[in-house]
């Protein structure tokens, strides 16, 4: 059955992609180097900051070291925070308010696992009032790897385990929800089932990979997906 939920982070609770470019154009301008139009959507979405930066630039040519790469992804950070805080709104999707509200009255735990940095992730979660339903967040700084990699789902397992031993998590007992391929194929491969939003691809993209797919956050249908999930009853002889 499932007992956990695990959301995406950029692309599922904020719609902060172009913001996540247009910092990405200006990190690249710095180096004296330009961004092609489409290569952001091709290198970055779904992926961490780092992994998406240190393509970037080698594809260019220039290998940097972690400790240059770093300070190339803080100083992007710090660009973001300006950014967030300068907006009245949070550009939050529809939907998600009543989303995590079903997914708690439904006793299930909630978790982030995401390729943003911790910073970045906790500042949208404080501003918008949501920081108590997050206890469990695996950013891009708590690991080396990026999606489609497994290793932050599997992270959330474990934390979610720590923090909830009464559960006795398996990976295969949480729903990730995602917005990317890459996002898809990282819970996949973390043997999780997956709800594909199309928010950032075309919902056929979407479909072609991830359990179940929609087009916006108001059409998942929790209780569909748990009856699915719950263990077939035996009919008696």
């Amino acid at each position: 059955m499932i007992k956990a939920v695990i959301f995406d982070f950029n692309g599922i609770i904020i719609n902060d992609e172009p913001i996540h470019q247009q910092l990405m154009e200006d990190i690249l301008l710095e180096e004296n180097l330009v961004l092609k139009p489409g290569e952001y959507q091709k290198v970055c979405l779904g992926r961490s900051d780092r992994g998406c930066l240190r393509d970037l630039l080698a594809s260019r040519g220039r290998v940097v070291d972690e400790n240059y790469l770093t300070k190339l992804l803080q100083k992007k950070a710090q660009g973001y925070v300006e950014q967030i805080e300068s907006l009245a709104k949070l550009p939050l999707y529809p939907g998600l308010d009543d989303l995590i509200f079903k997914i708690r009255s439904s006793n299930l735990k909630l978790a982030i696992v995401s390729g943003a940095i911790r910073k970045e992730i906790e500042l949208v979660l404080h501003r918008s009032e949501l920081t108590e339903y997050f206890k469990i967040i695996v950013a891009g700084d708590d690991i080396t790897t990026s999606k489609p990699k497994p290793d932050g789902y599997l992270l959330a397992v474990e934390r979610l385990s720590q923090e909830y031993p009464e559960l006795n998590l398996l990976a295969n007992e949480c729903l990730a929800v995602e917005d990317t391929l890459a996002g898809i194929q990282a819970a996949k491969a973390a043997n999780m089932k997956v709800v594909g939003v199309a928010n950032t691809y075309p919902f056929h993209m979407l479909q072609r990979q991830a359990n179940w797919t929609v087009d916006y956050l108001t059409e998942l249908e929790l209780e569909r997906i748990q009856e699915i999930y719950a263990p077939k009853k035996q009919s008696k002889i």
